[in-house]
């Protein structure tokens, strides 16, 4: 029988290599997904600039307080006992959350950051003085998971920066709390198709979008690049941070189609050691990967569809 009123999180702390091994392992248990935090970072850093590379980082998942919770226990620390075989980590930690503080948990260790040359991300809670080229995005991820603070995340946000032509239209994959969305129409996209599987996210990136005074620009939507195979839409810009495992799944179901002859794609969520694995599937769905962006163990990939390729 399922305790309405609470939620068992288990967190466990982990380096940058064994990260994204453990969050699948997590999210086969878990509940709406996993979170990752980058651990160490001083109170004042986000002001200073660049965020050093991650040594460390702490991965959250939820488990339902149900009759099933002792059997999803003792199968998730069976599969880590496996891991470690490979990965050094500590023992995970259980602690009882209540439903309505869920949400709420991670909230005081979420702090301004600023990324790339203008980006300052902050929780709507916090005030925070701007300079007077600042591109502020104020955030409450709520339950869909997307801070701003993971490496993957502040790699797309540099290369957003970077490669983000005015008037564009770009589809942010995978959507979360609709970072990579709102930094889109506020860099100068023209419209952003958010997309995520979850409906939590979806409300999320709505919320967060009009909270940010974009909900004009942003469009989120239930679904995934399977959803526009058949429809006439295309984009000049796709941005997909997501897992590898994932990225190499979705490039052998047509991926590059979506994306218009000429444009860009933005792939994070990978690993170094996986980015040869992830650079064959985008070729092999007709996309050209031409560059690499990296931050301590994470690795995004540049890519573009040929201007002379048709569907």
């Amino acid at each position: 029988m399922t305790n309405n009123s609470a939620w068992i999180e288990v967190s466990l702390q982990v380096d940058g290599e064994s990260a994204e091994a453990v969050a699948e392992v997590l999210e086969r248990y878990g509940h709406q997904g996993v979170s990752l935090e980058q651990d160490g970072i001083p109170p004042d850093t986000w002001d200073e600039g660049q965020v050093p590379p991650p040594q460390s980082l702490t991965l959250r998942a939820y488990l339902p307080d149900d009759d099933k919770l002792r059997a999803t226990k003792l199968q998730l620390e069976t599969a880590l006992g496996h891991m470690r075989l490979m990965y050094p980590m500590p023992a995970p930690v259980y602690r009882r959350v209540k439903a309505d503080d869920w949400a709420e948990a991670w909230k005081a260790h979420y702090e301004p950051l600023r990324v790339g040359r203008r980006l300052l991300i902050r929780p709507r809670w916090i005030d925070v003085a701007l300079a007077p080229d600042d591109v502020e995005i104020a955030l409450d991820p709520g339950m869909a998971f997307g801070t701003g603070s993971h490496p993957t995340t502040q790699l797309c946000l540099g290369a957003l920066e970077d490669l983000l032509q005015p008037a564009q239209s770009v589809l942010d994959l995978g959507s979360g709390s609709g970072v990579l969305s709102i930094a889109a129409a506020k860099l100068g996209a023209r419209q952003v198709l958010a997309l995520d599987v979850d409906a939590i996210a979806v409300a999320a990136t709505r919320e967060n979008a009009r909270a940010n005074g974009v909900e004009r620009k942003v469009v989120a939507e239930r679904g995934s690049h399977d959803c526009l195979l058949h429809s006439a839409r295309r984009f000049d810009l796709v941005v997909v941070n997501i897992l590898a495992r994932i990225i190499i799944e979705m490039a052998g179901e047509r991926l590059g189609e979506i994306l218009r002859p000429g444009g860009l794609a933005i792939f994070s969520g990978i690993i170094d050691t996986q980015a040869d694995e992830v650079e064959d599937a985008l070729r092999a769905t007709g996309l050209q990967p031409y560059a690499r962006r990296q931050l301590g163990d994470w690795v995004l990939i540049e890519a573009k569809r040929p201007a002379d390729q048709a569907n």
